[in-house]
């Protein structure tokens, strides 16, 4: 019997993996989650972080 993997899209990197977590409905890879909780705000790619994960808060999505 095959196990089947299901892969998510990473709202950060824009890319299908199958590790990570969900923030409400959002899903951010393992691999981006290590690289946003690493991150200083003084750093290159912060803003772009910030500028990504404040989708979550204009969504429409509704339960």
């Amino acid at each position: 019997m095959s196990e089947k993997v299901i892969q998510k899209h990473c709202g950060i990197c824009e890319k299908e993996k199958e590790d990570g977590i969900f923030l409400y409905h959002f899903f951010i890879c393992s691999e981006c989650e290590k690289e946003i909780v690493n991150t200083k705000p003084g750093e290159s790619n912060y803003q772009m972080f910030v500028k990504k994960l404040r989708a979550i808060n204009q969504s429409s999505y509704t339960l």
